[in-house]
C-alpha cells in the first residue's frame, strides 16, 4: 500500500495487495484493523472490480486465525448442491456418494468462509446459511449428528442488498446476521488521485511478468484514463494496461490502445443507456429549462473538467473533433 494519513497503520503489510493513497481507503483500513481481530461477520460491498476479495484477504490475515482463508464464489455454485459444498455429506448419503466429502465449513475451521457475490444466493441457500450463522452448527448429509463451525464469516457483494432487502429478495433475517461490520469499497471514479500509483504498479507488474523493460508514460494518459468512468474499475484498468503493454513496441506506452478501448467502450455505454429516460430524470430538476447556449456550456465545461483541460481527450466525450471544440472555445472567448 502507499499513501499518507494523518494515523499510521499498524500492520500496512497486511493491505500490500491493495494499492492506494487515496483517503477513503485508508479511513477503511483503519476501520478495518480495529474489527478484524473479532468474530463478527463482515459485510463487504461495492461495484464489481472494487477489490473486495482484497479486502476479504486483508481482514483474514489481521484476524491472526490459525486456520485457510477459503472463498467460496456462491454465484457458482447449483442451489442443489450448496448444503454438500458447505457441508460436505457421509458416504452413502445419497446415490453416488461412493465417498465422504469434507464441506467448506470443516476446510475452514479456525479460519475465515469468505461468501463472495452473496447477493446471487436463491432463498432456500439463504434460509440454510442463516441457521449456520444463528446456531454456528451444521449437519453433513447423511449425517445425524451436528458439528461446530469455527469458521469466521466474511461475505460480499456488487448488488444493491438494501434493495433487495426491501423488495424480499433477500431475507432481512440474514441480511442483519451478516451486516455486524459492514464496508463499502469506492469505485475507482470516485478515488481518481490513485489512478498514477494504480498504473505504474500495474505496468511494473505486467512487463515482470511479459519480460519487457517498463516502458514511460505520457502525461496526457492519466489525463485521458481521468476522464473515463471504469464501470469495470480496477480489474479493467490492469486489463487494460496488460492489453496496451502487449501491444508495446516503442519507448513510451501508445495512448492509441487506450483511446481505441475507451472510444468502444463509450459507444457501447451509451447504447445500452436510455439516454432519453436519464435526461428526462435530470430535466425534473429544473423548473425553468436552460437555453441551448447554457446547456451547451455547461456541457462542455464538464468534459474539460474531467479532461483535466485536454481538447483532445474532452473532444471524444463530446462526439465531436478536436478542431470543432476549439472553434467552440474560442467564439465562446470572443462572445466573452
Amino acid at each position: 500500500m502507499t499513501g499518507l494519513s494523518k494515523k499510521k497503520l499498524y500492520h500496512p503489510g497486511a493491505f500490500s495487495k491493495i494499492i492506494s493513497q487515496n483517503d477513503s481507503m485508508i479511513s477503511i483500513f483503519h476501520y478495518v484493523e480495529s474489527v478484524a481481530p473479532t468474530m463478527h461477520p463482515v459485510f463487504i460491498t461495492g461495484e464489481t472490480g472494487v477489490g473486495k476479495g482484497l479486502l476479504a484477504e486483508a481482514i483474514h490475515k489481521l484476524s491472526h486465525r490459525k486456520g485457510p482463508f477459503i472463498h467460496v464464489n456462491v454465484s457458482g455454485i447449483d442451489a442443489n448442491l450448496f448444503a454438500d459444498t458447505l457441508f460436505g455429506h457421509v458416504k452413502g448419503a445419497y446415490t453416488g456418494a461412493n465417498k465422504e466429502r469434507t464441506g467448506l465449513c470443516e476446510k475452514a475451521a479456525s479460519g475465515t468462509l469468505f461468501f463472495d457475490e452473496i447477493g446471487d444466493l436463491d432463498r432456500s441457500s439463504q434460509i440454510k446459511l442463516l441457521n449456520l450463522f444463528q446456531e454456528r452448527k451444521y449437519y453433513p448429509i447423511g449425517q445425524d449428528q451436528p458439528k461446530l463451525c469455527r469458521a469466521r464469516f466474511i461475505t460480499a457483494t456488487n448488488c444493491d442488498i438494501d434493495h433487495m432487502v426491501e423488495n424480499n429478495i433477500f431475507r432481512k433475517d440474514l441480511f442483519f446476521r451478516l451486516h455486524t461490520h459492514r464496508i463499502h469499497l469506492p469505485p475507482l471514479r470516485e478515488r481518481r488521485d490513485d489512478l498514477p500509483i494504480l498504473v505504474d504498479y500495474f505496468l511494473r507488474q505486467s512487463a515482470k511478468k511479459l519480460n519487457k523493460k517498463k516502458p514511460s508514460v505520457y502525461k496526457e494518459m492519466i489525463q485521458l484514463l481521468n476522464a473515463y468512468s471504469f464501470p469495470g474499475n480496477i480489474r479493467e484498468l490492469q486489463s487494460m494496461i496488460d492489453d496496451a503493454l502487449c501491444r508495446h513496441k516503442s519507448h513510451a506506452l501508445s495512448l492509441k490502445t487506450f483511446k481505441s478501448y475507451i472510444n468502444r467502450q463509450n459507444q457501447q455505454n451509451y447504447v445500452n443507456v436510455d439516454i432519453n429516460n436519464t435526461l428526462h430524470n435530470v430535466f425534473n430538476y429544473f423548473e425553468d429549462l436552460p437555453t441551448i447556449k447554457e446547456a451547451t456550456e455547461q456541457l462542455v465545461r464538464e468534459a474539460l473538467k474531467r479532461a483535466n483541460g485536454n481538447l483532445s481527450i474532452a473532444a471524444p466525450i463530446l462526439g465531436i473533433s478536436r478542431q470543432a471544440l476549439g472553434k467552440r472555445l474560442k467564439r465562446q472567448e470572443e462572445r466573452d
